[in-house]
């Protein structure tokens, strides 16, 4: 340990950039050893590289332009290379000389006590050149809808929510800025579950796609089971697939209660938990029977793209709308009638009066008034979706849809004791 003391405090800087750059070296030597062209630098050039951005940011101290030229340097000689690179082949990727370049930074970062920013800035670099094959392979399944998804909810959650004012308007008070962040929420646990599906699709089989489905929308999951049960005979796989997606939608509104208030997530947490698992149990277990007769499920429902711009602000709508009525059923009608209102959402999505309950329980609202109507307003839910399942099902797969979803609804209505 005495040893340790004794070396100067700039030993562990000049480790660590030998370190991080001999990382990037390796990773490139295994690149030029698996390649038959040309290559750029190894386990001896990149440490090089490293050490001198070290060594120019320590000698220039607070003055960029020794460093600023030594970066112009380095970029010459790997600019050399690229134009050599190019004279052996048509095409020729540039991401070596770019790693040369994120090297010389690292050194200039770590000299500057940027230890963090740096090891980050090496680690990054060599998931991108490891990954190389699963990002070009990502890239190609990826089409141009995709993108435009992506940066649909990139106007949800960085465009929009920051301009809106956090602060609250009429006696209401309705909050531009946490309507909107209820919106960025929803949309990006929806669109999570999305991307997962597209990744997993002819993956894990129909009871994945429940769960996933689940996540995004339990109803919406209910009726495209619904429909597939209807062509293939495998009415324990649909209808306990059925009874999964609903066991989801209670961790949904779990983590939604978390995120806003968890003042009414608290008493919720254990029933909601208990229901989930219980349901999932259950729909997995009753998965596993054979149906007689079954044939091999031939396709999978293609999943829905969940972000569209005039759906955000349609829910963003619906949210105030139900933030409104329940204010006014709690001021004028009292619990008979938020439990009501509870009951009538439940026959729609229920997110909207679920996430309006967060904003009003524990000021307007009572906490207990509210979990009851959150847990009405899910048992209502389940109720429809059954009635959905039935409806669009053939006979047994309904059935036992209905019969699942039923029971869960009561099940969920059980903890309505504890808040009365």
């Amino acid at each position: 340990m005495e040893i340790f003391r004794d070396l100067p405090p700039e030993a562990f800087k000049i480790v660590l950039v030998l370190f991080l750059s001999f990382l990037i070296g390796l990773e490139r030597e295994e690149h030029k050893a698996a390649g038959t062209s040309y290559s750029f630098g190894g386990v001896r050039t990149f440490p090089l590289i490293g050490l001198l951005g070290y060594s120019l940011a320590t000698v220039s101290s607070t003055q960029m332009l020794p460093v600023s030229l030594g970066f112009l340097v380095v970029a010459s000689f790997l600019l050399l290379s690229y134009w050599h690179k190019l004279s052996q082949a048509a095409v020729a990727g540039v991401t070596t000389e770019m790693s040369g370049l994120t090297t010389y930074l690292v050194g200039a970062l770590v000299c500057y006590g940027h230890i963090w920013i740096a090891t980050t800035l090496a680690v990054a670099s060599l998931l991108l050149l490891e990954l190389k094959a699963a990002l070009e392979s990502l890239c190609s399944s990826m089409g141009a809808s995709e993108i435009l998804t992506f940066t649909k909810f990139l106007v949800l959650s960085g465009v929009i929510l920051p301009v809106l004012p956090n602060q609250e308007f009429t006696s209401f008070h309705i909050n531009p800025y946490k309507t909107w962040l209820v919106v960025v929420a929803i949309s990006a646990i929806s669109y999570s579950s999305y991307v997962l599906q597209k990744l997993t699709k002819g993956q894990g089989g129909i009871e994945l796609a429940a769960v996933l489905g689940g996540a995004y929308s339990s109803t919406v999951t209910t009726v495209v089971l619904a429909r597939q049960g209807k062509v293939e005979k495998h009415p324990h796989l649909f209808s306990g697939s059925i009874l999964m997606a609903s066991a989801v939608m209670y961790l949904r509104l779990a983590i939604l209660l978390a995120l806003f208030n968890r003042q009414l997530m608290a008493p919720l947490l254990a029933p909601f938990l208990t229901l989930a698992i219980v349901a999932a149990g259950v729909g997995w277990l009753w998965t596993r029977r054979a149906d007689k007769g079954a044939q091999a499920i031939e396709q999978q429902a293609a999943p829905k793209n969940p972000l569209e711009l005039g759906t955000a602000f349609l829910f963003a709508l619906l949210f105030l709308v139900m933030l409104v009525l329940t204010q006014l059923a709690v001021t004028y009608l009292g619990r008979a009638g938020v439990d009501t209102l509870a009951a009538i959402m439940g026959v729609s999505d229920v997110d909207p009066f679920i996430m309006g309950l967060t904003q009003a329980a524990g000021t307007i609202t009572p906490v207990k008034v509210a979990a009851g109507a959150v847990l009405i307003a899910a048992a209502s839910n389940n109720v429809i979706k059954g009635i959905y399942a039935y409806s669009l099902s053939e006979r047994t797969t309904g059935r036992e849809s209905l019969a699942f979803l039923v029971a869960l609804a009561v099940g969920g209505l059980i903890p309505l004791i504890w808040f009365l």
